[in-house]
């Protein structure tokens, strides 16, 4: 058995819960469903941490405003507090610069965060995970045995076609989903909604194009203020994360 995936459960062992946000695609809200997602729970008084799993297009720091901000050497590494957040990427290590990985480096990248990242007791883990269906999503199905699934798609159906095949490798492994937003909706169009309902899982609401939003990104204190953000926290509420 490889070592480091046994240091991993010990390293998730204080993590209630952990919910991957995910989708099939790039450009439909995923990194800040799950930033905001995030940063609500822990103005909540959760104690939260943000994994970017995101190798090629990392963005939750761009999202949060992280700036030089770097984990601690402690028997591992120890996120540094980004508005409250634990928070952990690999623009850490890259500095934010092109990262041209492949093949089994990726899986060795991830393997070592999760190895090496101190979390302590968390009330959540938030993994904003890569778009498409490669070797990372799997990743984290086999290396998370808790990971939950939070999926976002857009009102297109090219989005929903995506979604749609990650939503069939989920059930197949058996991969507990808590359900689907759809994000950026600008009419009322019943289509994501009757896809998914067709395929027995949970939709979890819209939430409406936000014209003002870029003007909040890299800035905690507006994001909070957002018709996104309280849009979101709606159906944060509603599901009881």
């Amino acid at each position: 058995m490889e070592p480091r995936t046994t240091v991993i459960e010990k390293r998730l062992s204080q993590i209630k819960r952990t919910i991957a946000v995910a989708s099939g695609k790039g450009g439909v809200g995923k990194s800040l469903v799950a930033s905001s997602l995030a940063l609500y729970l822990s103005k909540k008084g959760y104690k939260v941490g943000l994994l970017d799993l995101d190798l090629y297009g990392p963005s939750t720091h761009i999202i949060l405003g992280a700036k030089d901000v770097f984990p601690k050497e402690e028997k591992g590494l120890v996120p540094p507090k980004v508005n409250g957040i634990n928070f952990m990427s690999i623009v850490h290590f890259t500095e934010d610069k092109p990262a041209p990985f492949k093949g089994d480096d990726i899986s060795n990248i991830i393997i070592e965060l999760l190895a090496i990242t101190q979390w302590g007791q968390l009330d959540y883990l938030i993994i904003d995970m890569p778009p498409g269906l490669g070797d990372e999503t799997l990743d984290v199905i086999r290396l998370i045995k808790k990971a939950e699934f939070l999926v976002v798609s857009t009102p297109s159906k090219v989005a929903m076609g995506s979604v749609e095949k990650l939503l069939k490798i989920l059930k197949e492994l058996k991969t507990p989903t808590i359900g689907i937003i759809e994000n950026m909706t600008m009419t009322k169009n019943p289509f994501i909604r009757n896809e998914i309902c067709q395929m027995k899982l949970n939709y979890l609401g819209s939430i409406p194009f936000d014209q003002k939003l870029e003007s909040a990104i890299g800035n905690a204190k507006k994001l909070l203020r957002t018709d996104f953000m309280q849009d979101l926290a709606k159906i944060i509420e509603e599901t009881n994360l």
